[in-house]
């Protein structure tokens, strides 16, 4: 009895990390989440791993919320020593059978004008738009950002 009992508490504790997936035809969005923002950010980045088990490509073309004033699918680069910040106007790529994170790379959807601070334990709704799969909501976890961790200026 004890041994049931404990194995529930582990997976009672471990039930919040499994329960922060979404699923939209054959794609699954995994631990979508906010870095905490300092007081009176104009941006913060959020970022969310996809997986296309599908046999077509799709593509991220947008993210609404009303957390923020706008939200935009971002990609930094570096040129000459130069870091730029741009929004990926053609969205962002998610191949067939593959597995990409906005947050590799350079790319992030920032969250401009954000309505409130986001601090660790906000949750954030949103909406995100795919070409082919459609529309899904989402919920974006905001987590305190490790210690010496760089966000790219976010």
């Amino acid at each position: 009895m004890r041994l049931i009992i404990a194995i529930m508490g582990v997976l009672l504790t471990l039930s919040p990390s499994f329960a922060h997936d979404f699923v939209i035809g054959d794609l699954t969005l995994k631990h979508p989440m906010i870095k905490e923002a300092p007081p009176r950010a104009p941006v913060v980045g959020g970022y969310v791993t996809i997986v296309n088990t599908g046999a077509a490509d799709d593509t991220l073309v947008g993210i609404e919320s009303d957390a923020a004033a706008k939200v935009e699918l971002h990609q930094s680069t570096v040129t000459d020593g130069i870091a730029r910040m741009e929004p990926m106007k053609n969205g962002f790529l998610v191949p067939a059978g593959a597995t990409v994170s906005l947050g590799e790379n350079g790319t992030h959807a920032m969250f401009i004008d954000p309505v409130d601070r986001l601090v660790e334990g906000n949750e954030v709704s949103a909406t995100l738009v795919f070409e082919r799969a459609g529309r899904v909501e989402v919920v974006f976890n905001v987590e305190k950002m490790p210690a010496g961790e760089q966000m790219n200026g976010h």
